[in-house]
């Protein structure tokens, strides 16, 4: 496998920027972020195939960066454990995923 080093290292001071942590410790988290990321990738098309969803689906916050937001009161359409990696403990959080049909484009003022 082969990995971008260059998103790994922008990744690793984004952290250290962020953090008040050594640097070893924010380029050891984005080691482990980018080895998650096939991980994780793979755990979304599993659920999403068991759950027998074929539109686009993302996160609540995932449509936000998209400029759409989750229309009120859906409910997600599948689940997924991911990994949670940028803290550096390996952790698992639990992603909800909405699909198109539940979004629209955010009205900005």
């Amino acid at each position: 496998m082969k990995y971008d080093l260059s998103k790994i290292m922008h990744k690793a001071w984004r952290l250290f920027r962020k953090l008040e942590i050594s640097f070893a410790e924010c380029l050891h988290r984005a080691w482990e972020s980018a080895k998650a990321e096939p991980v994780n990738a793979e755990r979304i098309a599993q659920a999403k195939a068991e759950a027998g969803i074929t539109e686009e689906t993302n996160t609540w916050s995932g449509w936000n960066q998209l400029d759409y937001e989750v229309c009120h009161g859906s409910k997600a359409l599948f689940g997924v454990d991911l990994i949670y990696a940028s803290k550096g403990d390996g952790v698992t959080y639990k992603a909800r995923f909405f699909g198109t049909s539940q979004v629209r484009p955010l009205v900005h003022q």
